[in-house]
């Protein structure tokens, strides 16, 4: 990669981690859902930047529903401000936040199998 390209994709992380964490903070109304859901293992993070449904409910798909919304409104943004595909935008997102899930929390792996953190 070049220098540009490598410029760009540091500018992007750094505002994707922004965004993760400005996300977090919008999300304040559903995190004791979302971190009881993550710690029952009903949801999980994917490495398409997005998180997941592992067991089905109602609750449950209202809950990732809603945290995938926000989070495609934001990849959007970051793609257009930074003239770049929303699959590089997801890719890195999904990369971070399975970088950031805490051991034990179920994440899905390339192949589609949900796995536990190590």
């Amino acid at each position: 990669m070049n220098k540009l390209t490598n410029s760009i994709i540091k500018n992007v992380v750094k505002k994707l981690t922004y965004a993760v964490l400005l996300a977090s903070m919008a999300f304040s109304a559903w995190a004791t859902s979302l971190d009881d859901a993550k710690q029952q293992g009903l949801v999980g993070e994917m490495p398409n930047g997005y998180l997941g449904v592992v067991v089905e409910s109602p609750e449950v798909n209202e809950l990732v529903s809603s945290v995938n919304e926000k989070r495609k409104s934001i990849y959007l943004n970051l793609a257009r401000k930074n003239n770049i595909t929303m699959e590089q935008i997801t890719a890195l997102a999904g990369e971070k936040a399975i970088n950031k899930t805490q051991s034990g929390h179920l994440i899905k792996t390339p192949e589609g199998k949900w796995v536990a953190k190590k």
